[in-house]
Formats: structure tokens, C-alpha cells, sequence
């Protein structure tokens, strides 16, 4: 589908509300026990926008970025304030957040993920938009130089390595990222005499599948 490869005014998006959703099928059974089926691999994100615009000035910046979308037909990125490092929000990433694969000889793609992991289990979010200028990656420890190690596909979250990496060499990444998403309306209605009262217009954003 197509894709603006243009940021959501971060400004704005800072305001907004939103997180991720799951789609899960439960079915009571005559004994009162339930069996539970996830039809999703992976979690999808959504957000209020409208929460972020205080100004008029406001309204004309996410009016005109709808308008150069043509509402929902392209995709754009989206900085979600609350988990758009490979760390912790306080920390800033290194080399050795999150782990991208192990090596085996030959293989030299390896794509961008992000662990959230409670007790003993985990769920490993692909990530296909990092941003520009922050991938850090390392092998077995030891820090690779972007441009000349490695390489970033800003539009896919993979990397390639210059050198395919020995037999079990770990290798780990941090980095900044992007969601992709899209308008959830082909609408926008501002009120004025309303917005000056406080009302705030309804800008919905949801998560696209790349």
C-alpha cells in the first residue's frame, strides 16, 4: 500500500492518547470455563490526535497534512511518545538493547524487532521503520560501524551486514523508531466557536501492516 515516508507533526502526536490493541476470540463454555484464541500475531496501535492540537495553528498543520495524505490513503510515520526506543523511555539506546539474531555463516539480513517481555514469556514486535541516524548495532559485543559494517533499510527495519557473521556470534541493536500508520477517517470537522471553548475535533490515527 502506499506510503508517505513524512513524520506526523511530533509536536501534536506528543499529546495525543492511544496504545496498542489485540484481537481476541473467547468462547464460554456450558461448564463456565472459557477457551481463548488470539487471531492476531501482532498487536496493533491506535491514537486520538485531536488531543494534541491546543492552537488554531494547530488545526491548519494537521488539516494540511490530512489534505497531502488525501486522508486515508497513504500512510505516514508516527512517533508514539510512549515506546519508541529499544530501552526504557529514561534511558538512551545502545548497541546491546535488544537482540537481532545470531549468526550462522552466511546469512547477512537480519530485521529490526523489539522485545516486551513479562515473567517467562515475551512478545517480539517487528520494527520497520527505525529513524534516520540511529541504528546502533553490535556484534558478540563489540560495536560495527554504520555505512561501512552495516547498513540500514529505513523503509524495512532490515540490516545488512557487510560480512556475514560466524557460527552462534550474537549480534544486538538499538535504536529509535516509527510507527506506521494512517488517518482512521476520511473526515475532518473543526467547530471554531468550539475549539475556542475547549471542544477538541476527533483525529483518529490507527497502525498499517508493511
Amino acid at each position: 500500500m502506499s506510503f508517505h515516508d513524512v513524520v506526523f507533526p511530533a509536536s501534536i502526536s506528543l499529546g495525543s492518547s492511544g496504545g496498542p490493541e489485540r484481537r481476541t476470540e473467547i468462547v464460554t463454555l456450558a461448564s463456565g470455563f472459557e477457551e481463548r484464541n488470539s487471531t492476531w500475531a501482532h498487536s496493533r496501535r491506535r491514537y486520538e490526535a485531536g488531543l494534541g492540537m491546543r492552537r488554531l495553528d494547530d488545526v491548519h498543520e494537521v488539516i494540511a497534512f490530512f489534505e497531502a495524505r488525501r486522508g486515508m490513503l497513504h500512510a505516514f510515520r508516527w512517533k508514539d511518545w510512549s515506546d519508541y526506543k529499544s530501552c526504557a523511555p529514561s534511558q538512551s539506546p545502545t548497541a546491546f538493547d535488544q537482540p537481532l539474531g545470531l549468526g550462522d555463516g552466511a546469512t547477512t539480513v537480519f530485521q529490526l524487532s523489539r522485545r516486551y517481555a513479562s515473567g517467562d514469556d515475551e512478545y517480539v514486535r517487528p520494527i520497520s521503520k527505525p529513524m534516520a541516524g540511529t541504528v546502533l548495532v553490535a556484534l558478540d559485543g563489540t560495536p560495527l560501524a554504520d555505512g561501512s559494517d552495516f547498513t540500514v533499510d529505513g523503509s524495512t527495519g532490515q540490516i545488512t551486514l557487510a560480512a556475514a557473521p560466524a557460527d552462534g556470534a550474537a549480534l544486538t541493536a538499538g535504536f529509535l523508531f516509527h510507527v506506521p500508520a494512517r488517518f482512521d477517517t476520511d473526515r475532518i470537522e473543526v467547530n471554531l466557536s468550539a475549539f475556542e471553548a475547549g471542544e477538541i475535533p476527533s483525529v483518529p490515527i490507527i497502525e498499517v501492516r508493511v
